[in-house]
């Protein structure tokens, strides 16, 4: 037995050294954490679990029979995150550079099978060089089967990404089907094309960091949703993240305790509105002062910074926040602001996660570049998330909520739960000066006349009154109530039963 034992030890020292040593070495000189260091990080102390350990590759092509590391390259298992269930998947670049074999795919395809039988999330530390070429289909094979579970897996529980080193061809399309990436500033790539290749074909020279670097896709392209320093400060970040979301759609949201007052009243709120209708003041202010503890984790807040999202608690209990930015382009609505926002909500919806929406909205940005790019469709991906949404949904119009654009912000019309509207709201179909100038065209030669009609239309419109007196507005509250409203109302809405009409799925304007 003895015997058994010592050869049990040997193995799993033999395992937990991955590429080897030097490999190792090679790894931490890049400022980089092993594949096991991060799993280490992530998990609760000694909670991690794992999973096919001994597992080798079946590949005997280039020579590659005479190579068998036990593991391959890949690190999976499940563990917990402040005591609740996850299943982890962890790329060794340590082995065969992190390179996905098929018994590689079949690993991570085991434990998304697991997670999706018994309802728990699945973190990927993603950190690989993509298909091992020595496999040729076999490894392209494994990708499908693993974006296959994707697919299976969305909307049924969450979905993680962490990029913390290279991830090229087609290993890309699996964390941009979950539901967020998060990524390494410096360490982390993600591209369909290396550089060399974009050289080869368009003759552009371009740099890993400027293709597919963590700033690239967390400012330009949206890729993906937060960038890090460095591996522990990501991994500390996602544990973070991961005590807002729930374990699976037939789960309620966490619930933690908080000593903050259900019925605060926050006083400087009744003041924040600048006199001066064109001044900008910061609506990370209005969220956080509404949230417990003021703790709110945004969510892309380097793309579109012109609306919010993210997720903070009102007693204790999860809340997704959408809100305009009037510090960023007056808060107006664009093409990446509407794609931001809708991917938001529909995530929150696939996971009963309550939405607060805070509108300071002008309308939605003119120009050519935007409706040439197609913002009549990407503005309907905004309008489409919120009209489906089933959850419980409570705006609030601190200012300006007009045209199409107050519509869309989670109106009364699109089945909006409870809509409230601060003394300071302005609802209506445009700004004054521009409606006068539409409506009284013949008499824009009279700056006096102008100015007179202007001052009419301000005060008949420019005020949330009318709105309310049509029941589109259920109550104009004063802004230091709001969360006492806000927390009465979710705690009024918890048993809300919503059901869209019966579909194989919708057809969201894509």
């Amino acid at each position: 037995m003895s015997a058994n034992i010592a050869e049990l030890e040997r193995r799993r020292a033999a395992a937990k050294m991955g590429g080897g040593q030097k490999r190792i070495d090679a790894q931490h000189a890049k400022g980089k954490l092993t594949a096991r260091e991060r799993v280490e990080v992530l998990l609760d102390e000694d909670s991690f679990e794992e999973y096919d350990m001994y597992v080798e590759h079946n590949c005997v092509d280039f020579g590659m029979s005479e190579q068998h590391i036990p593991g391959d390259g890949v690190v999976t298992g499940s563990g917990t995150i402040n005591g609740r269930l996850v299943f982890v998947f962890s790329q060794d670049f340590t082995v065969y550079g992190g390179a996905l074999s098929e018994r590689h795919a079949q690993k991570i395809c085991k434990i998304m099978d697991m997670a999706m039988k018994v309802g728990a999330p699945v973190i990927g530390l993603n950190d690989s060089g993509g298909a091992r070429i020595q496999e040729g289909v076999a490894s392209l094979a494994g990708y499908a089967e693993v974006f296959q579970r994707n697919v299976n897996a969305s909307g049924v529980i969450p979905q993680l990404s962490v990029i913390m080193g290279p991830c090229a061809g087609g290993a890309v399309y699996s964390p941009a089907m979950t539901d967020f990436i998060f990524m390494v500033k410096d360490s982390s790539f993600m591209f369909v094309t290396g550089p060399d290749v974009v050289k080869t074909v368009t003759n552009e020279v371009v740099t890993q960091e400027e293709l597919g670097g963590a700033v690239t896709h967390t400012t330009k392209t949206s890729v993906a949703d937060i960038a890090f320093e460095n591996d522990i400060e990501a991994l500390m970040s996602v544990r973070d993240f991961f005590d807002y979301l729930p374990l699976s759609n037939k789960e309620e949201v966490p619930e933690r305790p908080t000593a903050d007052p259900w019925d605060r009243a926050e006083e400087s709120l009744d003041t924040i509105i600048p006199a001066n209708a064109n001044q900008p003041y910061d609506m990370h202010e209005v969220i956080r002062k509404v949230l417990d503890e003021g703790d709110f984790f945004e969510v892309q807040p380097g793309h579109a910074s012109n609306i919010i999202c993210g997720f903070g608690r009102v007693e204790g209990r999860t809340v997704g926040i959408v809100a305009n930015q009037p510090m960023v382009l007056a808060g107006v609505l664009d093409i990446n602001s509407s794609k931001k926002a809708a991917r938001f909500v529909r995530f929150c919806d696939c996971f009963n996660i309550p939405i607060l929406t805070f509108v300071d909205v002008p309308g939605f940005l003119p120009g050519t570049a935007q409706e040439h790019n197609g913002i009549i469709k990407h503005g309907a991906k905004l309008l489409f998330a919120y009209a489906e949404a089933t959850v419980p949904k409570i705006t609030v119009i601190t200012r300006k909520a007009y045209g199409g654009a107050y519509d869309v912000m989670s109106s009364k019309h699109l089945r909006g739960d409870l809509n409230y509207a601060w003394p300071t709201a302005e609802i209506a179909v445009m700004g004054a000066k521009g409606a006068v100038e539409i409506i009284f065209r013949k008499d824009i030669g009279d700056p006096d006349k102008i100015a007179a009609l202007t001052k009419e239309y301000e005060d008949r419109f420019a005020n949330p009154f009318v709105a309310a007196s049509k029941g589109f507005i259920d109550e104009v509250i004063y802004p230091h109530s709001t969360r006492r409203r806000i927390a009465l109302g979710l705690r009024k809405l918890r048993n809300k039963e919503l059901e869209n009409p019966w579909k194989k799925h919708d057809n969201i304007p894509l």
